[in-house]
């Protein structure tokens, strides 16, 4: 079943009802049949399950004619609002719309709500109903190696749009389906009035899930130190209160024998184990690590009330069934695997024999984990926490055995004495510090986190091979060799251009500019992205991961081709996470440390030359105008970087020698505005392919259909961001190579794409050659847009308010895209 449901998420396109239906009623025939072909009736029970849950996650997604309208929705507030710098964050959940906002009835919005300068926005408060003018997009990111996806997580989350407030209005009393998140909300701010400090961040993750005081710092610390799984309410914790139930039952029977005579004690220890669970989800606000793991104990529970028998491993199976039969979409999530893996090789492993003691399972447990879930956590996250193994040796006991149960204690103290509970809680939060102050110790260390390259599929199935193969008992031969079956996930072989060859990496930041390029052994990234007041980071978001993603630890040269913000706000970013050698900028503009960008002047690498073209010397800062202009040359192909320049630039450099700007590939000035790409400037480059880095949906309305039919003119091909996701490109002695359109071919049936194998850009087949010579006239693109939620400052994503408060965001915790 579980396999049915993978197959599905490989897929480009969902099948049509019909087909789906019929693949679930044949399967469900099949596996009610005790024949040898009931493992084919469950794989395709899961492969109906999983369409049909898709197709409807999928038609729950804003209609297309309604993005960027302005909409009146009434509704209330969903799970526990987020207060930012001038801005609230929440998710809301439509009860009415007004006109066309009917169809959204039902429906759950990602919404932010800005403040005006000198204004104040009203309190937010969980269950609060309200009537809203909003504008939304159905849920989009931006598409890049080793980035995240907001589509996928989207889907997982049923979410039908993310947009912003122009105006609300309170409505009447908050609603009852809320209670238990206004119950959440009022014993968070227990907590802090308790603990008046920044440590009550922590009692207030573990004891209820809530993570909006946790800022990036404190994600670091986690990330590096391996312990992110412990802090909010995650499965492991769930499992901890159950087994706390139990021994509670346990001692109940005990101490009132005549219970027993009413219902045998492992029925009630069960029953309470179950109860105490549940009671802990619901304080976690139902999260979805929370509800799977409540999920599978709860289908325990209930074979062992019924009496029937089940090991360890029917057990797994059947409470794997469960959650796919629940929500076949789980498969999705990282948390899914990392728990239904880890059980599954603890089970495995870990010894039954009587007389080990405590340690040596504990300590035995820590292993197998490690080393059984390093292919997953390298697979979602592209990360290895170097001294996690001896911090979860430290933390799991001190945070699951002595914090959260202090937490926990706090809560129920509270309706019967609030100076008790306080107690409790600035007790877990004492020890909690006492920790925080080693980890802290430990990120410092600069080897204490490591970036892995993009694993692919077959490296990732290798890993868990040897993962198997170091598992197995004592005495099987050849587990030295099982240790080389890492080596593809750990150290993958990464397409790196050859001698007097250069790649160059298009990565999808919006409306905004990020370009990588690679030679044989140099990186250099021209321009860093956007980071907008308001918006997210894509230096972070973006720019690093599709870095790392390529197995780059270094840039030898960072240019920034001007100072605005679309270009240039990412770099801070990008200095932070990776090392930087040079750093290029107009001379006018240009800081401290930085050296500028003079015409004439240039270097070579392996064999590729790297020359500017603009802007001259003393020539002062006009903005746009002043962009660094650079020529690369790759064994006789020829790449032109332009930045901003305006036609007035482009008039300059149009007079040039033939030889200096005609150039096979051209990144389309200032995102295809008007104010540039100008028909002599074109006349001399004579591009044949061009890259257009442009937003999905921008409020400037770029490209402008009169650039676009200049490139039409010229027979140049254009590949845009906007519809492509991040485009890659081969300089060398066969011309250039298309070598990769991220959405095109790595296809999932949930991420925008272009229809029909063309879309917005030309159609050129994978590591097609784009010769000067012969080549075909050019289609016009469609409309670019940007990711933004569109007004309410520049770049805005959704992604920003999609991420799970459990996890961090997107820009924090970088993951792929699924299975």
């Amino acid at each position: 079943m579980l396999a049915g449901v993978l197959w599905v998420q490989g897929l480009a396109s969902l099948p049509g009802p019909a087909m789906f239906l019929a693949w679930l009623a044949c399967g469900l025939w099949l596996w009610r049949s005790a024949t040898r072909w009931r493992w084919l009736g469950a794989g395709l029970v899961g492969i109906g399950l999983a369409c049909a849950h898709g197709t409807h996650s999928l038609s729950l997604r804003l209609p297309a004619d309604l993005s960027g309208e302005l909409l009146q929705v009434r509704g209330h507030v969903s799970g526990l609002p987020e207060a930012g710098e001038g801005a609230w964050r929440f998710g809301f959940t439509v009860e009415h719309g007004e006109g066309a906002a009917a169809v959204l009835a039902g429906r759950r919005l990602q919404l932010a709500w800005y403040a005006d300068p000198g204004e104040s926005l009203p309190p937010m408060q969980a269950g609060g109903r309200w009537l809203m003018a909003v504008r939304l997009r159905p849920p989009r990111g931006v598409a890049n190696p080793g980035g995240f996806d907001v589509e996928r997580r989207a889907l997982e989350r049923r979410l039908a749009a993310a947009g912003y407030v122009v105006e609300g209005q309170r409505q009447g009393p908050p609603a009852t389906a809320q209670a238990l998140d206004r119950q959440r909300e009022a014993l968070s701010a227990a907590i802090a009035r308790a603990v008046p400090d920044a440590r009550a961040r922590f009692v207030q993750a573990l004891a209820l899930g809530d993570t909006r005081a946790l800022d990036d710092y404190d994600w670091t610390v986690l990330r590096a130190t391996g312990l992110t799984h412990l802090i909010a309410i995650s499965g492991f914790h769930v499992g901890l209160v159950a087994g706390f139930g139990a021994l509670l039952g346990h001692g109940l029977w005990r101490a009132f024998p005549f219970l027993a005579r009413r219902w045998p004690r492992p029925l009630g220890t069960a029953a309470l184990a179950l109860a105490l669970s549940l009671a802990y989800t619901a304080l976690a606000g139902f999260a979805l690590p929370t509800v799977r793991t409540a999920l599978m104990i709860a289908v325990v529970v209930l074979a062992r009330l019924l009496r029937r028998p089940q090991g360890d491993g029917q057990s797994l199976a059947l409470a794997t069934i469960a959650v796919l039969l629940v929500d076949p979409l789980a498969v999705l999530s990282p948390g899914f695997w990392l728990s239904y893996l880890g059980v599954a090789w603890l089970l495995w492993c870990l010894p039954r024999a009587p007389g080990q003691g405590w340690w040596r399972p504990f300590i035995g447990g820590q292993a197998v984990a490690m080393l059984g879930l390093l292919p997953v956590g390298a697979w979602f996250f592209s990360q290895a926490s170097l001294p996690a193994p001896v911090v979860n040796l430290v933390g799991i006991p001190w945070i699951s055995l002595g914090v959260v149960p202090l937490a926990l204690l706090g809560l129920l103290l509270h309706p019967l004495h609030e100076g008790a509970a306080a107690l409790a809680w600035q007790a877990a939060a004492t020890l909690m510090q006492s920790l925080w102050q080693g980890l802290e110790w430990v990120a410092r260390w600069p080897a204490a986190l490591a970036w892995l390259p993009e694993p692919g599929l077959a490296s990732l199935l290798l890993a868990l091979a040897g993962a198997f193969w170091l598992l197995l008992p004592r005495g099987v031969p050849g587990k030295p060799l099982a240790s080389l079956l890492f080596l593809p996930l750990l150290w993958p072989a990464t397409d790196r251009p050859g001698p007097s060859e250069a790649d160059l990496l298009l990565v999808d930041v919006g409306q905004g500019l990020a370009l990588v390029v690679l030679t044989q052994r140099h990186v250099l990234l021209y321009d860093a992205g956007p980071a907008p007041p308001r918006g997210l980071d894509f230096g972070e978001a973006a720019v690093l991961p599709a870095l790392r993603a390529h197995g780059v630890r270094r840039i030898d040269a960072l240019v920034l081709s001007h100072g605005d913000n679309d270009h240039a706000g990412g770099a801070d970013a990008v200095r932070a996470g990776l090392p930087v050698g040079r750093t290029f900028a107009p001379e006018a503009w240009a800081h401290d440390g930085m050296q500028a960008c003079l015409a004439g002047q240039g270097w070579q690498w392996e064999g590729v030359r790297f020359t500017w073209l603009h802007p001259t010397p003393f020539f002062p800062y006009l903005g746009n105008d002043s962009s660094c202009v650079l020529r690369i040359e790759a064994a006789g192909a020829v790449a032109l970087l332009p930045g901003d320049i305006g036609r007035h630039v482009e008039a300059r450099l149009a007079k040039l020698p033939t030889e200096l700007v005609r150039s096979d590939v051209l990144v389309v000035p200032h995102h295809g505005s008007d104010t540039s790409s100008s028909l002599d400037f074109l006349a001399a480059v004579r591009p044949t392919l061009g890259l257009l880095p442009v937003g999905h949906g921008n409020r400037f309305g770029l490209p402008r259909q009169i650039v676009l039919d200049r490139y039409d003119r010229y027979g140049t091909r254009l590949l845009d961001s906007a519809s492509l996701g991040a485009v890659r490109l081969r300089l060398g002695r066969d011309g250039v190579q298309v070598l990769e359109r991220l959405r095109r071919d790595r296809p999932r049936y949930w991420r925008h794409a272009p229809a029909g194998g063309t879309g917005y850009a030309i159609g050129i087949p994978p590591t097609a050659k784009v010769r000067r010579a012969g080549t075909d006239q050019g289609r016009r693109l469609g409309d670019g847009a940007d990711h933004r939620v569109g007004g309410a400052g520049a770049g805005h994503h959704p992604g920003t308010f999609l991420e799970s408060s459990a996890q961090g965001s997107a820009a924090r915790r970088p993951g792929r895209g699924g299975p």
